[in-house]
C-alpha cells in the first residue's frame, strides 16, 4: 500500500485546485430531550451547542484543501448572516473567504440538523435556488476565469441550485476546451454538464441511475445493474470516466476502452454518510491531476470516503487521516495467519476467493482479473509466488520486482483483502489452509489441466475460469521494452 498511494498523497501538495458551485451551510443544533411539547405529540429539544461547518461545494473545496492541495473556491452566496458564518467557517479550514460573492438579491443555503443525544430528529432547508441574476453571474464567469489560468484541476459541484447557470457552464466548457485541465463534475444532472468534456464524473447511484432511467435497485444487485449500461452512461456525461459511488459497497469505475473497476469499502452507517461523495470526489480529482492512474485514484478516494463516514456530521479527511489509514491497512498475512483467517471467515459465512500468481509487473489484465476474482465472493486471498519460486517457473532474469514489492503493488488494490507468500511450485498448501469457495484461474487453464481441481473440489470449493484480456502479459511488456531499447 505504501509503495503505491502513499507517493500520490504526497503528491496532493503540489496540485492548484478550483472547486466551483453550491455554498452550503450545514448548521447543526445540538441538544438533548427529556419531555413532550404541550401543543402536539412532538419532543422538545433543549439546545446547547450550535457547530456551523461548510457544506455542499463549500465541504468539496475543504475536503480538496485538507488533502493538501491550494484551493480556490468560487461561489455565490446572500449578503446575510449565514454567509457570514459560512465564511468564517472556511477561513477556519484554510479557505479564503473572498471567493465568496455577495448577491443581496439571494438568500445563502443552509440546512440546518437537529439532533437530541446524537440522533437527528428534523432537517431545516433554506436559501435561494433560482438561477442566478445576470450581473452575479457575470461576474462568477470573471471569477472563474482568472482562477482556471492558475490551477491544474477544477471540481464542479452542481446541487442544481442555481448557481451553475448554463451561462457559467458554457464558461466552463469554453474554458477546458482552450485550456483543458483535469476537470471532474458531480452534479444532480450530468447530462448538463456534458459538454464541458470531463475528465471524470462522479453520481452516486440513485443519480446514475436516474441519469439512465432505472428502477432503483438495492444491494448488490445495483452492481450488476450499472456496469450493463457503462457506454450509454460515459455517452450521457461526457466524460473518460466515470465514479459510480454506492456508499456502503464501494464504487464502480467505468473507463473509455478499459475494463470496469470495482472499489471496496468498509460498510458504515448511511446516518454518518453526510459529505461523504464530496470527499470522494475531492480525492479523486486531486489523484488524477497527480498523474495517478485511474485504478489508483478511485481507490485513494475510497479509503479517502471511508475515513469519513466513521464520523458523525459533514466533515472532511485529511492527508494526516488518509496516511494513518493507508499504513495500517497491512494485507500480507504469513501462512499461520493465514490459517486462523479462513477459520474465522469461514464461521462468518463469507464467501472466500482464492486466487495466485506472479504478478511481477502488474498490468492491465492482472487488475482486471482481481477485481472479477473479488466479485465472485466476499474475500479475496492472493497467493503470491516467492521469488524463488518465480525463477524456477519464469527463468533466472525474473522475478523482475521482489516479493516484498510485489506484494505492497497488490495491495493498494481494494478489491485484493490479503496477500500470502509461498515458495512451493504451486499453492496447494495454501488451498488447503484457506478452504476457498471459489479457486480462480485464468483461462488458459481447465479443469483437466489444473492440479489443484482436485484438491478444491474434496472440500466442496468450485473453480471459476476468467478468460484474459488480449496483449496484457508481462512477458509481452518485457519484450516491448527490450524491442524499444534495442535488446
Amino acid at each position: 500500500m505504501t509503495h503505491v498511494l502513499l507517493p500520490v498523497l504526497d503528491a496532493f501538495a503540489g496540485v492548484r485546485a478550483l472547486v466551483i458551485g453550491e455554498a452550503m451551510l450545514d448548521s447543526y443544533l445540538h441538544g438533548y430531550s427529556e419531555r413532550l411539547c404541550r401543543e402536539a405529540p412532538v419532543p422538545v429539544v433543549d439546545v446547547v451547542e450550535r457547530r456551523d461547518v461548510p457544506g455542499g461545494g463549500a465541504n468539496t473545496a475543504v475536503n480538496a484543501a485538507a488533502l493538501g492541495a491550494r484551493v480556490t473556491f468560487v461561489s455565490v452566496v446572500g449578503a446575510d448572516d449565514e454567509a457570514e458564518r459560512l465564511g468564517a467557517a472556511l477561513t477556519a479550514r484554510g479557505i479564503a473567504g473572498d471567493g465568496l460573492l455577495r448577491d443581496r438579491k439571494r438568500y445563502t443555503l443552509i440546512k440546518q440538523r437537529v439532533l437530541a443525544s446524537g440522533q437527528i430528529l428534523l432537517r431545516l432547508d433554506a436559501g435561494s435556488r433560482e438561477e442566478l441574476g445576470a450581473a452575479a453571474e457575470a461576474e462568477l464567469r470573471a471569477r472563474v476565469r482568472a482562477a482556471w489560468r492558475e490551477v491544474d484541476a477544477v471540481i464542479v459541484s452542481d446541487y442544481g441550485y442555481g448557481v451553475l447557470t448554463p451561462g457559467v457552464i458554457a464558461e466552463i466548457a469554453a474554458l477546458q476546451a482552450a485550456a483543458p485541465r483535469v476537470l471532474v463534475v458531480d452534479g444532480k444532472d450530468l447530462r448538463r454538464l456534458a459538454h464541458t468534456r470531463p475528465t471524470a464524473c462522479k453520481p452516486n447511484y440513485c443519480e446514475a441511475a436516474h441519469l439512465l432511467g432505472l428502477t432503483n435497485g438495492h444491494g448488490e444487485g445495483r452492481v450488476e445493474q450499472i456496469a450493463a449500461h457503462e457506454a450509454e452512461l460515459l455517452a450521457l456525461t461526457g466524460a473518460r470516466v466515470a465514479a459510480v459511488t454506492l456508499d456502503t459497497s464501494g464504487a464502480l469505475v467505468f473507463e473509455t476502452g478499459q475494463p470496469p473497476y470495482r472499489t471496496y469499502t468498509r460498510p458504515s452507517s448511511d446516518a454518518n454518510a453526510t459529505g461523504a461523495g464530496d470527499t470522494f470526489v475531492s480525492a479523486l480529482a486531486l489523484a488524477l491531476a497527480s498523474g495517478a492512474p485511474t485504478h489508483a485514484s478511485a481507490d485513494l478516494a475510497s479509503s479517502a470516503a471511508t475515513v469519513v463516514v466513521g464520523r458523525n456530521g459533514t466533515t472532511a479527511c485529511s492527508a494526516a487521516e488518509l496516511r494513518v489509514l493507508l499504513t495500517a491497512q497491512d494485507k500480507v498475512l504469513t501462512t499461520g495467519d493465514l490459517a486462523a483467517l479462513a477459520d474465522d471467515l469461514h464461521r462468518a459465512g463469507k464467501r472466500v476467493v482464492f486466487t495466485n500468481g506472479c504478478f511481477d509487473i502488474l498490468h492491465r489484465g492482472h487488475i482486471t482479473c482481481l477485481s472479477r476474482a473479488k466479485a465472485l465472493g466476499d474475500v479475496l486471498i492472493v497467493g503470491l509466488n516467492s521469488d524463488a519460486s518465480v525463477r524456477r517457473l519464469k527463468g533466472p532474469t525474473r522475478p523482475i520486482n521482489r516479493a516484498a514489492d510485489r506484494a505492497q503493488v497488490l495491495a493498494a488494490l481494494s478489491c485484493v483483502d490479503h496477500i500470502v507468500e509461498f515458495a512451493e511450485d504451486t499453492p496447494a498448501r495454501l488451498i488447503e489452509l484457506a478452504r476457498p469457495d471459489v479457486y480462480v484461474k485464468g483461462g488458459d487453464y481447465s479443469l483437466a489441466t489444473l492440479p489443484e481441481a482436485p484438491l478444491v473440489a474434496s472440500f466442496g470449493g468450485e473453480v471459476s475460469f476468467l478468460p484474459y484480456l488480449d496483449d496484457f502479459s508481462t512477458t509481452g511488456i518485457l519484450a516491448r521494452i527490450g524491442a524499444r531499447s534495442g535488446g
